[in-house]
């Protein structure tokens, strides 16, 4: 998942039925960042000042 080595396997008592509970549904970091930029980009284009206005 692009998780650091250990993130969830190395912490001690859990089962593996508890560290697939808590990865749940993750974001992959890097999908998570892409689809963040990628909204940020929208939401700049969509502030551009309207004709009349002061900038």
């Amino acid at each position: 998942m692009g998780l650091p080595d250990g993130w969830v396997t190395d912490v001690p008592g859990l089962s593996r039925t508890r560290q697939l509970t808590l990865l749940g549904n993750g974001v992959v970091p890097a999908q998570g960042a892409a689809a963040l930029a990628v909204l940020l980009g929208r939401l700049a284009a969509d502030r551009t000042p309207y004709e009349g206005t002061a900038a």
